[in-house]
């Protein structure tokens, strides 16, 4: 690597890493050695994202495009390769896909709304594409539901495309609250959603913004799957099977085991294999979520080209 390339990896290396702290400054010098190590595939995609504008501001919002693949993230033995491929096809993918100001915004980890469910107990409920760089282990978007400003579920994603060569959604992970009143805030969303649970309904948002985005498949990680398979840490072990979470909402396993396949959109029970006396609130949740797709895709219209 030239003296001039280096220095471009060193700039890069400190603004990804507050080099005061110990622990980043191992992680600094780490990327600079793997910088080196992987120079000409990260030439190759300083160059594409050198290639227009727009790409040129992107990298300059987000640095993390060009650490990302150089430590073990998205999933369990995921490849330096194979991460490289997921950052520029995602990027590209919403380039071709999004109106550019929206991409700046997003990667500017600015809230961007795509459904509005209304106040509980006087704090608004709503859904957002978002992304920051403390999502970026798992993977390079999220949709995420709030009350007010605090996250309560978020699924975090990246889009490339499957072996077929679909462009798909491929989840790297789903997280709940983490607050002290989680327990009784959830309950009171699952109440004012006619029952409905919190994380089947960020999964239902989640699937909405595949559909609306053009994508053909989703895919999400397996317990095994899970990218801190890649450290032997006791205090990252998951808390909640995303497996047995997956199969409930109708996935079911792939060649890979690493990944199960979802469905594009949920399926719904008809009314007739709803008991009688439960059929009142079906209805009033089957309308909620028709109202929900229909806000989504109209939000999702909006910033697309």
């Amino acid at each position: 690597m030239s003296e001039t390339k280096l220095q471009s990896y060193t700039a890069l290396g400190k603004q990804i890493y507050d080099t005061s702290k110990a622990r980043e400054a191992h992680r600094y010098y780490v990327f600079l050695l793997r910088s080196f190590i992987y120079r000409g595939k990260l030439n190759a995609l300083q160059r594409h994202f050198s290639s227009t504008p727009l790409l040129t501001e992107l990298q300059k919002l987000y640095p993390f495009f060009y650490e990302q693949p150089t430590r073990a993230f998205f999933y369990n033995k995921s490849t330096f390769d194979e991460r490289l491929a997921i950052v520029q096809n995602h990027v590209d993918f919403l380039v071709d896909t999004l109106r550019p100001e929206v991409i700046k915004d997003l990667y500017k980890y600015k809230n961007l709304p795509i459904w509005d469910g209304q106040e509980i107990d006087g704090q608004q409920f709503r859904a957002y594409l978002y992304y920051e760089d403390g999502q970026r282990k798992e993977g390079m978007l999220s949709v995420v539901l709030r009350l007010d400003d605090r996250a309560l579920y978020q699924i975090i994603f990246w889009i490339t495309p499957d072996k077929e060569g679909k462009m798909s959604m491929w989840i790297g992970a789903m997280q709940g609250p983490n607050m002290e009143d989680a327990k009784e805030v959830v309950k009171k969303i699952t109440n004012k959603c006619h029952r409905y649970r919190t994380k089947n309904l960020i999964l239902y948002i989640a699937q909405a913004v595949a559909r609306n985005l053009g994508l053909e498949k989703i895919y999400a990680v397996t317990n095994y799957g899970y990218y801190a398979n890649n450290h032997v840490r006791a205090d990252r072990k998951l808390k909640t099977s995303f497996s047995d979470f997956w199969a409930e909402a109708g996935g079911h396993s792939t060649d890979d085991k690493r990944f199960d396949e979802l469905p594009l959109k949920e399926t719904r029970k008809t009314m007739e294999e709803v008991p009688t006396r439960k059929r009142a609130v079906y209805r009033r949740r089957f309308e909620l979520l028709d109202s929900i797709d229909e806000a989504i895709a109209s939000s999702i219209k909006q910033m697309r080209l």
